[in-house]
């Protein structure tokens, strides 16, 4: 019982303490859309990394952040399963014929809103499957630490509950799967490398995944036909088939995690590299 409340305890404070740091750093005034969203997403990353560093160096015993390991192995890994994930859903709603792209416009400064972006999907990354992950899994067992991050993820989408039960599964199973990448990787590198390319390559370049409102878009894609396969107001975070491809990498990514596992002798002497 007195762990339950340390462990409780923890999590609030760091999570209302984030809040509060957001909330009160104040984002520098600028006329410029495009630096001012950089701001807007550089003070929410500084802060969570700042009460992840605290935090850390107190617990750090306990608790590892498991933040890197095998760096580029991860980043290839996330490069792959980032481009398979939006590439196959993209391509199976454009084979139907729900989703096509219509024209492009013209974005002054697109490297620094993909900045932007990357900025905003290290920021999430680590709040819900960094620290509190990883304190909440040594500290209780790893499905309170699921259950707890993906419901962190889902709250922090809150908008997804105005659009129906299809988005709020969406993001459900999307926080499921990346952090089923984590445990296979032991490293948030992969899963920051995914989330990334969903929301940078899908939002302001393919323009049909839903950034902040002021993210602009390069081509136009056209939502149209049955909203269950199409997504309709939610765009493609809002199809089934998204959710199918969810369910597939979650999955496959268990399965591979279990099998990498049985590698592990019971002496712990040797393992598959």
């Amino acid at each position: 019982m007195k762990k339950l409340v340390s462990v409780s305890i923890k999590t609030i404070i760091f999570f209302v303490g984030w809040a509060i740091c957001v909330s009160v750093i104040p984002i520098p005034n600028t006329a410029s859309a495009v630096i001012w969203r950089f701001w807007a997403e550089l003070i929410p990353l500084v802060s969570i990394i700042a009460l992840t560093l605290i935090f850390w160096l107190i617990d750090k015993r306990k608790t590892r952040l498991h933040l890197t390991g095998k760096l580029v192995n991860n980043i290839i890994l996330g490069c792959v399963t980032g481009a398979v994930w939006l590439g196959v859903s993209v391509g199976i709603l454009a084979i139907i014929g729900v989703v096509h792209i219509d024209g492009r416009n013209q974005i002054s400064m697109l490297w620094l809103w993909m900045i932007s972006a990357f900025l905003n999907t290290v920021m999430q990354e680590m709040l819900v499957r960094g620290y509190l992950y990883q304190m909440l899994k040594s500290n209780c067992n790893i499905g309170i630490a699921v259950i707890v991050s993906t419901g962190l993820f889902t709250f922090a989408h809150g908008g997804a509950f105005e659009a129906g039960i299809l988005p709020v599964l969406n993001v459900i199973t999307m926080s499921l799967f990346v952090t089923a990448v984590l445990e296979y990787t032991d490293s948030l590198i992969a899963p920051i490398v995914i989330h990334f390319l969903w929301n940078g390559l899908g939002a302001i370049i393919l323009g049909g995944v839903s950034l902040a409102e002021d993210y602009p878009h390069l081509f136009n894609m056209v939502i149209s036909g049955n909203s269950i396969l199409s997504g309709g107001s939610c765009k493609i975070e809002g199809s089934i088939i998204v959710l199918l491809m969810n369910l597939i990498f979650m999955v496959g990514f268990i399965m591979a995690n279990k099998k990498k596992v049985k590698y592990i002798n019971p002496n712990l002497l040797w393992r598959r590299e």
